[in-house]
């Protein structure tokens, strides 16, 4: 559940309600089980110190500002991220803005004005292979020697695996390209969803008896293009659904769009904002020979996605 109060510092905002916590330092993109094991850690010492705990992350992805020319495909957005952090059971989360000025901090300089001068933290848990300050020449050895020296523990958290697997924020961006969402799950420990608001579209699917919320997806995003099971949250209520993820080879071949059609709703949802997490891959886009196979298809889509669904459970992101 989230933790009551879950407070948001940034940059040159008022540090006080944070000072003292153990910190989770990392960039958390998608909070994945890994992610939350290493939150885990911090938790755990924060309770025995009886302080707080708190993420420590970055935005934008330091990725993003060193190839700013190369899309990122990130599994969630600033929003998403804050909100699964919410649900780690955090007492909040600082965001520090990822520019030249932060860029050309040393490692030393990022912890003592940082970590020390700012918020005066207790303790700090980060990845085996978390490296930070001017040509990431900060280590985890060098964050632990600091934090003695400073006064506060470093916990190094070790990959975490399953059955091998390493859990980490790229496998599930190749899960995802792939189309294998119910990989990208078990690594996630939840399903992977995006959240965007209903634009206006050309309402085929309405004329073909499927009428679809409309959502536009960041431009970076990799995701396979087909047809998906799907759960959607809108203005507090759940609905299962079908959704076209691509650009309509049917029809226009044009801009990508996330198109999905709720079961058992019925109200207008221009211009709501839909959270939308996707449960299990159907098939690839095709295009059919006429519109009445076409439809048959999408009648065949929604029986199998009603299928995949119910065997689902509840399966809903923790947001």
């Amino acid at each position: 559940m989230p933790a009551k109060n879950f407070l948001i510092v940034r940059d040159g905002a008022d540090g006080e309600p944070l000072r003292g916590a153990v910190v989770a330092i990392g960039n958390f993109d998608g909070v994945h089980r890994g992610h939350r094991a290493l939150i885990g850690v911090a938790l755990d010492r924060a309770r025995r110190l009886g302080k707080p705990a708190a993420a420590l992350t970055f935005e934008p992805h330091p990725r993003a500002f060193f190839h700013a020319d190369e899309p990122l495909f990130r599994l969630t957005d600033e929003a998403a991220k804050l909100r699964l952090l919410a649900a780690t059971g955090l007492n909040g989360a600082i965001v520090l803005t990822f520019d030249a000025a932060l860029a050309r901090l040393t490692a030393e300089e990022f912890v003592r004005r940082i970590l020390v001068e700012r918020f005066a933290v207790s303790g700090a848990a980060i990845g085996f292979n978390f490296h930070f300050g001017m040509s990431r020449a900060g280590s985890p050895d060098f964050l632990t020697t600091e934090g003695k020296q400073c006064g506060f523990a470093v916990d190094v958290v070790p990959l975490l695996q399953d059955k091998g697997r390493p859990i980490s924020s790229g496998p599930i961006r190749d899960a995802l390209a792939a189309g294998r969402v119910d990989e990208a799950a078990d690594f996630l420990g939840f399903p992977w969803f995006v959240t965007a608001v209903v634009v206006h579209g050309d309402r085929r699917g309405r004329e073909l008896g499927f009428p679809t919320a409309n959502l536009r997806l960041d431009a970076g995003c990799r995701l396979r293009h087909g047809i998906y099971a799907v759960r959607v949250a809108v203005a507090g209520r759940r609905y299962d659904g079908v959704a076209s993820f691509g650009q309509r080879p049917m029809f226009d071949d044009g801009a990508v769009l996330l198109e999905a059609f709720l079961f058992d709703f019925a109200g207008d949802l221009y211009g709501k904002k839909l959270d939308v997490a996707f449960i299990a891959w159907l098939r690839d886009e095709a295009k059919f020979a006429s519109v009445d196979d076409l439809v048959r298809q999408m009648h065949e889509d929604a029986r199998g996605a009603r299928e995949l669904l119910a065997r689902a459970g509840d399966a809903f992101p923790p947001i």
